[in-house]
């Protein structure tokens, strides 16, 4: 029987494990297609899976539910989610691949143990106004290309400074434990960044709180908040290289690629 798995969580956590070996049903959750959601017991782990049928075809919804399964199990413990789509072939795939992880897997637990995702979706005017640049192909080489060519770059160093300076006060006003940040332009010619901060869970009315007195301040920029989230792109650094890199499903969770405790933003055509 194929599994289809949501998300890794301390066993501790959930009550139901405490006097069995086997899988144990997480009372009132369903997942992907409407299945239930079960506990699969490892060691100290509990893996959070349901039975999957590998012909049918996951879509947008599958992503919804999954990524709702992994929110249930964060009001009780530290979760670690799989990729959506993940599945296990039978039992013993599912066991292997804990079991080669699972010293990984504990560490990892312990480090995101009480801290929280919040999301903060900011939209910037683009500074390089005025008219977009004619396209010119290359084989017309001369002043005027070339002009082209310097204008194109200085419009892109004047983006990416502006990007910095507004992750790098986003930053100093939040003082996350942790942050992931992205930028990208939009058709309109407004800049996106999408930045994610990891924080403690007992902070999350302390950090809405600061959101609203600085999206009334930043006048300049419209300001979204998500959240709290489980910590899926820290998770997702976590483990690189692992079984079980974590990636947002639900239209809300944030998307983003950054270093700890530094932003980089990403350069943009």
């Amino acid at each position: 029987m194929a599994w289809y798995a949501y998300c890794i969580g301390e066993k501790q956590a959930f009550p139901e494990l405490a006097r069995h070996r086997k899988p144990v049903p997480l009372e009132s959750v369903h997942g992907v297609s409407g299945n239930q959601v079960f506990l699969y017991p490892a060691s100290d782990l509990a893996v959070i899976v349901s039975e999957h049928n590998p012909a049918e075809a996951l879509n947008q919804k599958s992503g919804v539910d999954h990524a709702r399964v992994i929110a249930d199990c964060f009001k009780h413990s530290t979760v670690l989610p799989f990729r959506f789509g993940t599945v296990f072939n039978d039992d013993e795939s599912l066991r292997k691949s804990i079991r080669s992880n699972q010293r990984q897997f504990l560490g990892n637990i312990e480090k995101l143990r009480g801290k929280t995702e919040m999301h903060l979706k900011i939209l910037v005017d683009d500074c390089s106004c005025g008219k977009e640049l004619a396209y010119l192909a290359p084989d017309k080489v001369g002043r005027e290309y070339l002009s082209n060519l310097r204008e194109t770059a200085t419009r892109q160093r004047e983006r990416q400074t502006r990007a910095r300076a507004v992750s790098f006060q986003m930053h100093r006003l939040f003082a996350p434990l942790d942050e992931e940040v992205s930028c990208r332009l939009t058709e309109s010619g407004k800049m996106v960044l999408d930045i994610s901060h990891l924080i403690e869970r007992k902070c999350v009315e302390r950090y809405q709180n600061k959101f609203q007195t600085t999206s009334a301040m930043m006048k300049d920029c419209q300001m979204q908040l998500s959240g709290p989230w489980p910590p899926y792109h820290f998770v997702h650094r976590l483990t690189r290289g692992a079984h079980i890199p974590a990636q947002p499903t639900h239209a809300e969770v944030p998307a983003a690629a950054a270093t700890p405790a530094t932003t980089q933003v990403a350069a943009m055509a």
